[in-house]
C-alpha cells in the first residue's frame, strides 16, 4: 500500500465527500486510504446522486437556433439533467463533485461580460446577453471524458467558439487562444484556497479553436447554463478531456506562443497541454483505456479523441500523441 505525504497529494485526487468525513480535514494532511490504484478505482465508480435540483430557467425562444437537433452517437444515450447538474467539476466552487451545486445555488450571473483581445484586429468587450442574442444557441449533444475516468452525454446549448472569434479578426500572428475563468473569491469561495493557482486559466491552438465543434454553451436541455456547469458561458471541447472546457469565462486572449496553463502548470507529467482522450496514453496514477459511464454500472472502452477523430485527427496529422499527450 502505498501512503502519501500531505505535500505528495494532488488536488486531482482528492476523495469525494462520500467517501471522507471532511474534505477540509483530508487536504490539511488526513492520509489517503488504499493505494493509488484503489483511488483511481473509486473515481471510476462514482454514480450521480439521485437527488434532484432546481431547474434552470427555459431558454428564451428568440435565443434558440432554429436547427434540427444534433443527435447522439448510436449506442449513447443522454445522461439526465439530474445527474448532469448534481455531479461537478468545478474546483472553483468545491473539491467535492456532490457539493459544487449547492455552493453555486446563488452565484449571480448577470451582469458578464467577456472581453477578447491580443492579437486581432478589433479588441473588444462583449455583454454574454448580447452574445447570445447575436449568435442564437444549437443544440450540440457532446459526449464529456472526465480524466479520473467517468464520462456523461449531454445535450449543450451554445454556439462555435469560431463566430466570436471571427467578430475581432485574429492576426496572422495568432496562433494560441487563452481563456480564463472569473476569479472572485467572493462568489468563488474555494478560490480562497490554493488547491490550483487562480484564476483557472485554459488554451487550445487557434485551429482547435475555430473547429466546428468547438463551442462556446450557454444552456443545456434547453434552459439557462446552471452555475454549477459554468455559467454564464463556458467552453466545450468533446475530444478532449472535460478540465480543458473552461468555466464561467471572463476574458479569451490571441497569442502566438503556447499559453500556460492552470493543470499543466500544477502537473504536467499528469496534464498535458493538448489533453485529447487518448486510451493509449495512461494518466500516470491510472489507466485511461475504460470509462465509466455515470448512471451506469459496467465500463466501455475509451475511444481515441472521445469518439470524434473522423472530424479531428487531421489536426494532428504527423505529431506524436504520447509526446503532446
Amino acid at each position: 500500500m502505498v501512503i502519501k505525504r500531505p505535500a505528495d497529494i494532488k488536488a486531482r485526487e482528492i476523495t469525494d465527500k462520500k467517501l471522507v468525513l471532511s474534505r477540509r480535514t483530508f487536504l490539511r494532511g488526513a492520509a489517503v486510504a488504499g493505494s493509488v490504484v484503489a483511488t483511481a478505482g473509486l473515481y471510476n465508480g462514482l454514480l450521480a446522486p439521485p437527488r434532484k435540483v432546481r431547474p434552470s430557467e427555459p431558454l428564451p425562444r428568440e435565443l434558440v437556433a432554429h436547427t434540427p437537433a444534433a443527435a447522439p452517437t448510436p449506442g449513447d444515450v443522454k445522461n439526465k439533467y439530474e445527474e448532469i447538474t448534481n455531479y461537478n467539476n468545478f474546483y472553483e466552487l468545491s473539491t467535492d463533485k456532490y457539493e459544487v451545486a449547492e455552493v453555486a445555488a446563488k452565484f449571480v450571473t448577470r451582469p458578464w461580460t467577456v472581453a477578447v483581445f491580443g492579437l486581432c484586429q478589433r479588441p473588444r468587450v462583449f455583454d454574454v446577453g448580447d452574445l447570445f442574442r447575436r449568435f442564437p444557441l444549437e443544440e450540440r449533444v457532446y459526449r464529456l471524458r472526465c480524466v479520473e475516468g467517468w464520462s456523461m452525454v449531454i445535450p449543450w446549448n451554445g454556439f462555435p467558439l469560431r463566430k466570436l472569434l471571427d467578430e475581432v479578426q485574429p492576426l496572422a500572428s495568432a496562433k494560441f487562444v487563452s481563456l480564463k475563468t472569473l476569479f472572485d473569491p467572493a462568489r468563488m469561495p474555494n478560490q480562497r484556497d490554493e488547491v490550483l493557482p487562480w484564476p483557472y486559466v485554459e488554451g487550445l491552438r487557434l485551429d482547435e479553436a475555430m473547429h466546428p465543434l468547438t463551442i462556446l454553451a450557454g444552456g443545456l436541455y434547453g434552459e439557462t447554463l446552471p452555475p454549477q456547469n459554468g455559467a454564464p458561458l463556458r467552453l466545450v471541447v468533446p475530444w478532449k478531456y472535460g478540465f480543458k472546457s473552461g468555466k464561467s469565462i471572463v476574458a479569451i486572449e490571441l497569442t502566438d506562443s503556447q499559453p500556460r496553463t492552470t493543470w499543466n502548470l500544477y502537473s504536467p507529467d499528469e496534464y498535458g497541454f493538448y489533453s485529447n482522450v487518448n486510451p493509449d496514453v495512461p494518466h500516470p496514477r491510472w489507466s485511461q483505456a475504460t470509462e465509466r459511464r455515470i448512471g451506469e454500472l459496467g465500463k466501455r472502452p475509451t475511444r481515441l479523441f472521445n469518439g470524434y477523430g473522423a472530424e479531428v485527427a487531421h489536426l494532428y496529422a504527423g505529431m506524436d500523441l504520447k509526446k503532446h499527450f
